[in-house]
């Protein structure tokens, strides 16, 4: 289950961002997840419960943002949510759209700290 070393590198990284701003206490991070990221967001959750145990932060949240796959379409000359990851083709037009624009993603988008 690599989620639980994804989960301890997010961790780390959090730890020196709250390091950087003076030890803030941190209570929840924000995650941006796509479905090409190669991560299963149930599987990083229930890593990261065991991960946060032995962190500064113990009752941390992890809230995860589901990022659709988008490709670019250059028959529409337009970007689109695509249906199916197994098959990357407009669903408007049906041309085939190797240009993946999102959905790879695996990022952290912020940090709410305690006051």
């Amino acid at each position: 289950m690599h989620e639980l070393s994804i989960a301890l590198n997010i961790l780390d990284l959090v730890a020196e961002e709250a390091k950087l701003r003076g030890d803030v206490p941190v209570t929840a991070i924000h995650l941006r997840i796509g479905p090409l990221s190669g991560v299963v967001p149930c599987a990083l959750r229930s890593a990261f419960d065991l991960a946060r145990e032995q962190s500064a932060w113990p009752a941390a949240e992890l809230l995860i943002e589901e990022v659709p796959v988008v490709s670019y379409c250059p028959a529409c000359n337009a970007e689109r949510v695509i249906e199916s990851i197994q098959e990357l083709r407009c669903p408007v037009c049906g041309t085939p759209t190797p240009q993946v624009v999102r959905g790879r993603e695996l990022e952290i988008a912020a940090l709410e700290i305690a006051s």
